[in-house]
């Protein structure tokens, strides 16, 4: 049965659709309002310019007439017929009350143009004056010259006076020119000005119901209304612009109205499920945020994590690449981290989380990152790594702070810290490839000890290709049963008659040859592979025992296995199943089985011995407390671990020590077994002592088993019969 439809599908089905036709709605109204503002936009706006146009040809004309003024004033009786007289000419052409003197600039310019008299604000003024504004004069006296020589018998205006005007600019503000002839019979000119400054333009802005009138050089005009005027200059073209009150904001408003409504109409058909899915598309969005902040740093102590450092280190092994840099990955794994957790809660475990990162950012630079992988693991990279020494500088400080005191909630902690090192471009160049190898470098610092660091060396990825090798294989391996076992025969002090054999596993892999057990051992107790590989050398070597009647099978045992709850009748069924006497099994256990649980261990001791399986503790000699454990637990031999005959002469400390064990054994009753046994010396020595068994080299090393018939002198058919115990 399938579920119901996901918010994204939801508002894929509904809110797409009535998106689209709301759009397409509004598309076609605004397109209608576009079309009918533009025109109106653009009637306006010719209207605005002929009104300007028109006002600008009244100011025009009004500056001509004043012009004229001065020009009928300079020709009237008062100055006769030849204007001659400077004094009456200047006090005419700057007198009170006569035209717009104090605002303009005037000139009476002879047939040179060449000035006579002059006024500027009203007050005398002469050619220096007029060669400043010569510019602004130049267009109109070219304009009366020109008609004067098209047609001389033309004549225009009052008096038979020749004019013209002009609206100009000189780069910095707009002017309105005049100029006319004084009469028709006369060779002067009179010229004048006037600025357009911002006052003038708002007198002219004011009735035409127009904003911001002013000059602007600007030839990218973006304005709404503009006219051009003359150049006086050779700066470019220039015009006078304004804001237009265009009906087009009215009508937006209007047509924005009218289209809301619209919009409105339209999504009130689908309003309950628009609501109802807007609720869901906020609730995705806050969890795809929060998935977002979690998928890329750690909730708990807020650094990244290992997605984000992934993708910082590829930045910068990209980086790097580009340059002469190098950087470290360093993985970090914090000591007894556990036993805080277990000791105090994980109140104190999280506290002590976030004082590590703390600790550990105070150590780094700004380029660096620092990273949480998770539990107890964090992970770091150092850049502009020039040389090794700079990471184990790094290595060391974070050793330094990390053994430093943490106050948690209960108490004071202190907690050690293993890290792996890695390089690039010495290791590697890929993410992948660094990273492993930095995982591999702190698997042999916490192998080492612990509270160190360690970095990668090239025989450490053949540890962990063996280690991958057992981690895939040893399963499968147990399962099809392709382990072998080898026995060691144990003699008698004579070195003649044996009384025993010892089993050990041997792992022939189809790919990667014989692997020992020193090799994968450590690794199925660590993964948990011990439990059915113990199983299955018991198993096996109390079948072989079958066809060595008076043997007695010699097992190791792990202190893990020892640990489980139903150690004893797992034992106990694989040794009825094999239907052979509890006697000749013989558990070899070393002082980690009785360590760890004293208590525990010394019940199922009890027990075991309670249905005849006899126990040997092994490798006596080499932990801290065998004579406790030899008076406490009920041991039936102890093994003399091969150390002590390596080195040894017969007056030296080992001889000593091996003397002291022989004789301390015979005195508790239990069996002495000497291991490691490679010369005659050695068996001379041992048996004098009173050694009770020799196990070694010297008499035979591990075989198969079908070798251990032939010692015993059984026939193949015998042996594949079976004998009965």
């Amino acid at each position: 049965m399938k579920g119901f439809p996901s918010p994204t599908t939801v508002a894929t089905r509904l809110v797409w659709p009535m998106a689209a036709l709301i759009l397409l709605v509004l598309l076609l109204a605004g397109s209608v309002v576009w079309w009918m503002t533009r025109t109106l936009d653009q009637a306006a706006m010719q209207d605005e310019r002929a009104r300007v146009a028109l006002a600008l040809n009244d100011l025009r004309q009004h500056a001509l007439e004043n012009i004229r003024s001065y020009a009928t004033t300079l020709s009237s009786d008062k100055m006769g017929r030849h204007p001659v007289d400077p004094v009456g000419t200047a006090a005419i052409l700057t007198s009170e009350g006569k035209g717009p003197s104090r605002q303009w600039a005037i000139f009476l310019l002879n047939t040179d143009d060449s000035v006579l008299f002059g006024s500027v604000g009203g007050e005398v003024a002469g050619q220096p004056q007029f060669d400043g504004r010569r510019r602004i004069f130049d267009a109109v006296i070219r304009d009366v010259r020109q008609k004067e020589a098209s047609d001389p018998h033309l004549h225009t205006g009052k008096s038979g006076m020749i004019g013209a005007t002009r609206i100009v600019h000189d780069g910095w503000s707009a002017y309105v020119a005049a100029a006319t002839t004084i009469s028709s019979d006369s060779p002067h000119i009179v010229v004048g000005a006037s600025e357009l400054d911002a006052r003038a333009l708002s007198e002219i802005a004011g009735p035409l119901g127009l904003q911001e009138l002013h000059l602007s050089t600007n030839s990218n005009i973006r304005h709404s209304g503009a006219v051009a005027i003359d150049d006086a200059t050779d700066r470019g073209p220039a015009f006078l612009v304004w804001q237009s009150s265009l009906p087009s904001a009215l009508v937006n408003d209007q047509a924005l109205t009218a289209i809301a409504a619209i919009a409105l109409l339209t999504v009130a058909f689908a309003a309950g499920i628009l609501l109802h899915v807007r609720g869901q598309l906020i609730e995705l969005s806050r969890r795809q945020e929060q998935v977002q902040r979690l998928a890329a740093h750690d909730s708990l102590s807020g650094l990244p994590n290992r997605l984000l450092f992934g993708m910082r280190l590829d930045q910068e092994l990209a980086r790097i690449k580009r340059s002469d840099e190098g950087l470290a990955v360093m993985f970090l794994d914090l000591d007894r981290f556990k036993d805080v957790n277990d000791t105090y809660g994980h109140e104190a475990g999280d506290m002590l989380i976030r004082i590590v990162a703390r600790r550990l950012s105070n150590l780094l630079r700004g380029a660096d990152t620092l990273a949480r992988f998770g539990g107890d693991e964090f992970a770091i990279i150092q850049t502009d790594v020039k040389d090794p020494r700079d990471a184990e500088a790094l290595a060391r400080r974070i050793l330094d702070a990390l053994t430093m005191p943490c106050e948690v909630p209960g108490g004071s902690v202190t907690i050690g810290v293993s890290i792996g090192v890695a390089l690039s471009p010495r290791n590697g160049t890929d993410r992948e490839t660094l990273m492993r190898l930095a995982d591999t470098a702190l698997y042999q610092a916490k192998n080492g000890g612990r509270n160190r660091y360690s970095f990668f060396e090239r025989q450490m990825d053949e540890a962990l290709r063996l280690r991958k090798v057992v981690e895939d294989d040893l399963r499968a391996a147990i399962l099809a049963d392709e382990l072998q076992l080898h026995y060691q025969p144990q003699y008698k002090a004579n070195g003649e008659e044996i009384v025993g054999v010892e089993a050990l596993v041997r792992w022939p892999h189809p790919q990667h040859g014989w692997i020992s057990p020193q090799q994968f051992i450590a690794i199925a107790e660590e993964r948990g592979l011990i439990i059915p590989l113990g199983e299955w050398v018991l198993r096996k070597a109390c079948e072989d025992a079958k066809r060595w009647p008076g043997l007695r099978i010699a097992v190791n045992v792990s202190p893990i296995q020892f640990r489980q709850r139903d150690f004893v009748s797992s034992v106990m069924n694989i040794i009825e199943e094999a239907d052979i006497d509890p006697t000749r099994v013989e558990l070899e256990v070393t002082e980690g089985v009785v360590m760890d649980d004293a208590d525990a261990a010394e019940e199922a001791m009890m027990e075991l011995r309670a249905r005849g399986v006899r126990l040997a503790l092994d490798d006596f000699g080499t932990g801290y407390s065998s004579l406790i454990y030899l008076r406490r637990f009920a041991f039936d031999k102890i093994k003399i671990d091969r150390s002590f005959l390596e080195s040894m002469e017969t007056t030296g400390e080992s001889a000593i020590l091996v003397h002291s064990v022989v004789h301390l054994g015979r005195a508790l009753g239990l069996t002495v077994t000497a291991e490691g046994v490679e010369t005659s010396e050695q068996h001379r020595f041992l048996q004098a002592l009173g050694c009770h068994e020799l196990q070694g080299y010297l008499f035979s090393k591990p075989v198969p088993a079908h070798e251990i018939d032939k010692m015993l002198g059984i026939a193949p058919d015998e042996s594949r019969s079976g004998a009965v115990a």
